[in-house]
C-alpha cells in the first residue's frame, strides 16, 4: 500500500472512531447487559467520559458512589498528596471474593514466603492492581479507571462475570492528583466550542511547570524506588501488603506516535537481576491478549522498540523486584480534548478508549493465566533464598558514627521497602539471603558493564551511594537484633542549662534545620573555620569544622528564652547540641577565635519559570521546604526586572535556558554578587555562567589529536540514534576528591564523597590552587554508564564543585545536580553549605 493510501486509510479510521454517533456505548458496547441501578460514569458526571477531563475529586466521588451502591466494590484511602488530595484504591470482585477477603489475602500471600509450598495455583483470585495517571498531564488513564470500574461494577457480561470470579482487581484511578488538577484546569479551561485542534492553540501547550509532576515538581513516577513522596510512600506500603500478580501502568508518550504495550527494548544490565521468565516469557504471553484486543477496534501500536526497564523505579519495573508482572503502556496523548497529528485528528476519547481496552485485556489476560503468575510469583520469592550477591558477599554492614539522622533516613528507606536489617554493635548489617533480596542487591550492588548504552532513564540506583552510606560486602554475618523501626535510631543527651555557650554538632543531617531554626528565632550563631576540642556537659568533646558555637552573653534575648529556642531546636530535629561553661578548648582553635564567624540568616531566590528544568527546581524547594523548614522566594523569570534584590543575600540558579536574562539583567546579578553576595548554580546553569562571561572559569575541552588529520569513519544511517544516545550521560555516579576544610564541605569526615551525574557539564579545575572544591578522581567511576569517550577526555580531567569569585561576593558552580530527585542525602549538605555558609566562601588571590 502507497504511503498516501495508508495516510488517508488512517485519518479515516481516526475520523470514524474518534466522532462516534453514540455516548458511552462507544466504549462500553461490548460489555453489555448493566445494571440499572448502577449509574454510567456519564450520567454521575453529568458530561460523556471524553468530553471534557475529570477532576480528582469527581473521580473520587463516583469510586465512593460505586462502593456505596455495590456489594462488588469497597474503597480505602491509602494516602494523602502534599495538597491533601486523598490516594485512594477501589477493589473490586465478586461478593463472596470480597466478604472473605482476608482469608483469599491469607492464601494469596503464601505463595510470597519462600517457606512455604503451596499448590493450589489456580484455586485463589488472582491478584490485578490497575495503576493510571502517575503523571499528571497523561490524563487518558484516570478517564480509563472510571470506565473499568464502572465495566467490573455493573456489567453482567459471561466475560466480567468470570473475571469477578476468578480476580481481586485493585483500581488506583489517579496515583498523582495534584499533578492531574493542575492539568485539568488547564486543559479545561482552554476547551473551544467547537473544538480546536491547531497544535499551537493554548489548550494543547501548557505553562510552565505543567501538569506531570507533583507538588513539589518530581516525577513521581522515578520514584518507587527512591520513597520520598506522600503519593509513593503510601503506595509502597499498600503495596508491601497485597503483593498482586499483575500491575500496569498507564502513560501518554507525543502526539504523532500511536500506541505501545510490552515487551520493552531488551533491559540494558548485562545481567539484569530481574527474572528472565519476567521480561520474556510473561510479557510474550500477555502481548498477544493487547494485540488482539486493539486489533478488534483499529489501533496501531508498535512494541519492543521502545522504552526500557533498567531503572528498578518506576511503575513499571518496581513490582518485576517483587514477584509481579508489572506492565507498561504508552498513548499518543490529545493533549486535550482534540488535536491534529501528522495521521489525521486525534480525540481523547479516543485515547481513554485505547487504555480502556487494555484494562480489560489486562484482566482477562491474567484471569485466563492465573496458575502461571502465581507459580512464578512463588518461584520469585524462593529464589530469593538461593546463593548471595553476585559478588559472592552473603551481606553488607553499613554505618555512619558520625552522623545518626543519616544513619536514620537510610534505614528507613529500607524498611519501607521490607529490607530486613539488624544491628551488630555499632553496625547495621543486611543480610543477601532474604525474601527481599533483589531489593538488598538494587541498594547496594554497583555495575559498569551493560549490555546497550542507551537509556530511557538512569544507569545508576545503589542506593547506599545515594545516601553516601559507608558500606562493604562480608562473606559472613554477625546479626544481632533486627530493626523494625527507625525510633531509638538517632540518641540525643539532653544538654544542660548553659551561662556561657553552647555547640551544635554540625557533622549531622539534621544540623541546617536547626540552624535556620535557631536563626528565625533571632539567636546569633557563629561557625567554627577550624576544628576544636572543648569540656562540655558531657566531659570533652571533639567538634569539626563548621560546627555551631551560640555564646549566650551576645544574644539579645535572656539566658532562659536561649536554652528554651534550644530545647525546641533538639526536640524538633533531634540534634546533638551541647553545653559548655568555657571558652578555652583543651586542643585547636578557643571560642573567642577569629576562625569562628558569624553567620547571617540565608534570604535565598530561585529562579523558576519558562526556560528553568521545573524537576531541579522543584528538588531545591522540596529540600528546603520538607527538611530545613527554610522559606525559599520562587522568583518568575518574567519578573526578574521587579524584584528588590538588595533584599537579597543568595541567588539559586538549577539548570536551564536562560535566554530571558539579557546583558543588562546579567550584569545586573552580575553586580550584586560583587557587593558580596552568593550566586548558586546547578548543572546547565554553571555552564550558563561560563558561557556568559560571569565567571572567568572554562569548560573541559577534549586535548586535540597531534597526529593528521582523522578521517571520518563511515557508518550505517540506521545506527546514528544509537551511535549519539551513548554519548549522553543519562545518570551514573562517581567518586569525587572533596576538600572537607572548604567551607562548602564542613560536616563531611570523609574527603571520598560520590556523586550523581546526568548532565555534559564538565568544568575545568580552577587556575587558583584553592577554588576548586571537589575534583573527580582518578578511579571516578562507581556505579553506571558512561560513554569512554565522556569518561577519559571530559570527566576525569574535570571538577565537580568550583568556586568563581566576584567583588566581594562569589559564584559556586556545581557540575553536578547535589540535590537529585530529593534522594541524595550525601551531596545536598553539600549544596546546604553554599546557602548557610556563602557569604564566607572567598578565594584567596594567589600571585602568579
Amino acid at each position: 500500500m502507497k504511503l498516501t493510501q495508508l495516510l488517508v486509510l488512517t485519518s479515516l479510521i481516526y475520523f470514524l472512531v474518534l466522532f462516534p454517533t453514540f455516548g458511552q456505548d462507544y466504549f462500553l458496547k461490548d460489555q453489555a447487559p448493566f445494571l440499572s441501578e448502577i449509574p454510567t460514569p456519564e450520567e454521575f458526571l453529568g458530561y460523556p467520559i471524553g468530553d471534557q477531563h475529570t477532576r480528582h475529586d469527581q473521580i473520587l466521588a463516583y469510586f465512593t458512589k460505586l462502593a456505596e451502591l455495590s456489594d462488588r466494590a469497597s474503597i480505602q484511602t491509602y494516602g494523602k498528596t502534599y495538597e491533601n488530595r486523598k490516594l485512594i484504591i477501589l477493589t473490586i470482585s465478586k461478593p463472596k471474593n470480597l466478604n472473605n477477603l482476608e482469608d483469599i489475602k491469607k492464601k494469596h500471600l503464601a505463595f510470597t514466603k519462600p517457606t512455604n509450598n503451596p499448590t493450589n495455583y489456580d484455586e485463589v483470585p488472582v491478584f490485578i492492581q490497575l495503576g493510571y495517571n502517575v503523571h499528571g498531564n497523561e490524563p487518558s488513564g484516570g478517564e480509563a479507571a472510571l470506565l473499568t470500574a464502572y465495566t467490573l461494577v455493573a456489567s453482567n457480561s459471561p466475560e466480567v462475570q468470570t473475571y469477578l470470579e476468578n480476580a481481586i482487581v485493585f483500581i488506583d484511578p489517579t496515583i498523582n492528583p495534584d499533578g492531574r488538577d493542575r492539568h485539568t484546569q488547564w486543559a479545561n479551561q482552554f476547551k473551544g466550542s467547537p473544538l480546536v485542534s491547531d497544535p499551537f492553540d493554548a489548550e494543547h501547550n501548557e505553562t510552565w511547570p505543567r501538569g506531570r509532576t507533583n507538588h513539589y515538581w518530581f516525577d513521581l513516577n522515578r520514584d518507587w524506588l527512591l520513597g520520598i513522596h506522600p503519593e509513593s510512600r503510601g503506595k509502597l506500603t499498600w503495596y508491601h501488603e497485597w503483593y498482586p500478580n499483575v500491575v500496569t501502568d498507564f502513560h501518554e508518550m507525543g502526539t504523532n506516535s500511536t500506541y505501545f504495550f510490552e515487551p520493552m527494548k531488551p533491559i540494558g544490565s548485562l545481567d539484569p537481576i530481574m527474572p528472565k521468565e519476567n521480561y520474556e516469557d510473561l510479557n510474550n504471553l500477555f502481548a498477544p491478549y493487547f494485540s488482539s484486543a486493539l486489533d478488534r477496534i483499529g489501533s496501531f501500536y508498535f512494541t519492543k522498540e521502545a522504552f526500557d526497564g533498567t531503572y528498578p523505579g518506576y511503575g513499571s519495573s518496581y513490582p518485576d523486584l517483587q514477584g509481579a508482572l508489572a506492565l507498561l503502556f504508552e498513548q499518543a496523548s490529545s493533549r486535550g480534548h482534540l488535536q491534529k497529528t501528522q495521521y489525521g485528528t486525534i480525540s481523547f476519547p479516543f485515547t481513554i478508549r485505547n487504555q480502556y481496552v487494555s484494562s480489560i485485556a489486562t484482566i482477562k489476560a491474567a484471569v485466563e493465566n492465573k496458575a502461571t503468575l502465581r507459580k512464578y510469583q512463588q518461584d520469585f520469592f524462593k529464589s530469593s533464598e538461593v546463593g548471595g550477591s553476585q559478588n559472592g558477599f552473603a551481606g553488607y554492614e553499613f554505618g555512619d558514627l558520625y552522623d545518626q539522622n543519616r544513619n536514620k533516613a537510610f534505614i528507613d528507606k529500607l524498611l519501607l521497602h521490607k529490607i530486613k536489617v539488624y544491628k551488630s554493635g555499632d553496625r547495621y548489617v543486611v543480610p543477601v539471603k532474604q525474601p527481599q533480596k533483589r531489593m538488598v542487591q538494587t541498594v547496594f550492588e554497583t555495575y559498569n558493564k551493560y549490555r546497550d548504552s542507551v537509556f530511557y532513564d538512569a544507569s545508576a540506583w545503589s542506593l547506599a551511594n545515594f545516601y553516601n552510606i559507608k558500606y562493604k560486602g562480608v562473606k559472613s554475618l554477625r546479626t544481632g537484633a533486627e530493626v523494625t523501626s527507625t525510633d531509638g535510631i538517632v540518641k540525643t543527651s539532653n544538654f544542660s542549662k548553659s551561662n556561657y555557650a553552647y555547640i551544635l554538632d554540625w557533622d549531622d543531617y539534621n544540623a541546617s534545620a536547626a540552624l535556620y531554626y535557631m536563626q528565625s528565632k533571632g539567636l546569633l550563631v557563629a561557625s567554627a573555620f577550624k576544628p576544636f576540642t572543648i569540656k562540655t556537659s558531657e566531659g570533652n568533646r571533639s567538634f569539626n569544622y563548621g560546627s555551631i558555637l551560640i555564646p549566650v552573653s551576645k544574644q539579645k534575648k535572656n539566658k532562659d528564652e536561649v536554652f528554651r529556642i534550644l530545647k525546641n531546636a533538639q526536640e524538633k530535629f533531634n540534634v546533638p547540641i551541647y553545653s559548655t561553661e568555657t571558652g578555652f578548648s583543651t586542643s585547636g582553635i578557643d571560642l573567642g577565635s577569629g576562625n569562628f564567624r558569624k553567620l547571617d540568616t540565608p534570604k535565598a531566590l530561585l529562579l523558576i519559570g519558562d526556560g528553568v528544568y521545573s524537576y531541579e527546581a522543584g528538588e531545591v524547594w522540596h529540600l528546603l521546604d520538607t527538611r530545613v523548614h527554610m522559606p525559599i522566594t520562587k522568583l518568575k523569570l518574567n519578573m526578574f526586572n521587579s524584584v528588590p534584590l538588595k533584599d537579597y543575600n543568595t541567588l539559586v540558579m538549577v539548570s536551564g535556558r536562560y535566554h530571558q536574562l539579557d546583558s543588562l539583567q546579567q550584569k545586573r546579578i552580575k553586580e550584586w554578587i560583587s557587593y558580596g553576595n552568593t550566586l548558586v548554580t546547578i548543572g546547565n546553569a554553571s555552564k550558563w555562567a561560563i558561557d556568559k562571561k560571569m565567571v572567568s572559569e572554562v569548560l573541559t575541552t577534549k586535548a586535540k589529536d597531534s597526529a593528521k588529520q582523522k578521517i571520518t569513519k563511515r557508518l550505517p544511517y540506521v545506527d546514528a540514534g544509537e551511535n549519539i544516545g551513548r554519548e549522553r550521560v543519562g545518570g551514573a555516579i562517581f567518586e569525587v576528591d572533596l576538600d572537607i576544610t572548604h567551607p562548602l564541605g564542613f560536616g563531611y569526615r570523609n574527603k571520598s564523597v560520590p556523586v550523581y551525574k546526568n548532565n555534559s557539564v564538565f568544568i575545568a579545575p580552577s587556575k587558583n590552587p584553592y577554588a576548586t572544591v571537589a575534583k573527580y578522581t582518578e578511579n571516578a567511576h562507581i556505579d553506571g554508564y558512561i560513554s569512554s569517550n565522556n569518561y577519559e577526555n571530559y570527566l576525569k580531567p574535570s571538577a565537580s564543585i568550583v568556586v568563581s569569585s566576584i567583588g566581594s561576593g562569589r559564584v559556586i558552580l556545581f557540575a553536578d545536580n547535589p540535590n537529585f530527585r530529593g534522594s541524595w542525602y550525601g551531596t545536598d549538605r553539600l549544596f546546604l553549605n553554599a546557602l548557610f555558609f556563602g557569604e564566607h566562601v572567598y578565594v584567596p588571590n594567589v600571585r602568579e
